[in-house]
């Protein structure tokens, strides 16, 4: 590791941000969204951070120089030799952040792992941590022990838990673990229509609780192609056994255990 991820709480703070353009319009779109308040003088006191997003390379060095001169860190936009920081590729699931830095090596590599991460991130994930965050007190009450309370928590966030951080409902189902926290029946149905046979047209969710799947329950006409995507040590059964009358196309019905 050659570098020390931090999360700097900028809200209210000044930020120098030197140059205009694309570069310079960049960074100040993300150093606001993180509340800081953008300068472009350099001379200003009580800065925080700078970021030098000058075209020229001349002007951008002797920039560099004097702002490190005042002790502030400094972040040089595409010149990596320069940055006593980087700025990372985020994916924002506030108040979670995910953050992907290469250490200056590839900006584009740290844009296409984003890429996929805001894929399989669910969108709902910031209020799965916001929900933990106001039930702490409660938390604390279903299990006093440190030890066991650790225990629960890794538990319900595990794969497959009640709570998994890659489901779509593990926010909704925050309340029902509160309220049954040593339930060991509950579980998680899901229905897909799929589009198509062809295995390759499952969508990323699909694909995702194919994989999470304990139980389930296809359609007759459901291709052993797609059931091949699901986990090798998941049951299998005919849709009919649990609806006399599924619905019409392309059906699997899936179920978690939690």
């Amino acid at each position: 590791m050659n570098q020390l991820p931090i999360f700097v709480n900028l809200s209210g703070r000044k930020v120098i941000l030197l140059g205009t353009g694309e570069m310079a319009d960049a960074k100040r779109r993300l150093y606001e969204r993180a509340g800081a308040v953008i300068v472009d003088d350099e001379a200003a006191s009580d800065a925080a951070l700078a970021v030098v997003a000058l075209e020229d390379d001349e002007e951008a060095l002797a920039a560099v120089k004097r702002l490190k001169a005042r002790g502030l860190l400094v972040n040089a936009v595409d010149r990596s030799a320069l940055c006593d920081y980087t700025t990372p590729a985020l994916v924002d699931r506030d108040p979670v952040l995910i953050a992907i830095g290469t250490g200056g090596a590839s900006a584009g590599l740290a844009k296409s792992l984003r890429q996929r991460l805001e894929q399989l991130i669910p969108g709902n994930l910031g209020s799965l941590a916001s929900g933990l965050s106001a039930a702490r007190d409660r938390i604390k009450q279903i299990w006093p022990e440190g030890s066991e309370r650790r225990k629960a928590i890794d538990a319900a966030l595990d794969p497959g838990g009640v709570l998994d951080v890659l489901s779509e409902n593990s926010s909704a189902n925050l309340e029902t673990w509160l309220a049954m926290p040593f339930a060991k029946d509950l579980s998680e149905v899901e229905d897909m229509l799929l589009t198509s046979a062809d295995p390759d047209d499952l969508t990323l969710r699909q694909a995702r609780l194919l994989g999470r799947a304990d139980q389930i329950f296809a359609s007759a006409d459901v291709p052993k192609a797609v059931l091949d995507r699901a986990r090798a040590d998941a049951e299998r059964f005919d849709l009919a056994l649990w609806d006399e009358k599924p619905a019409k196309g392309l059906t699997v019905r899936i179920r978690m255990k939690t």
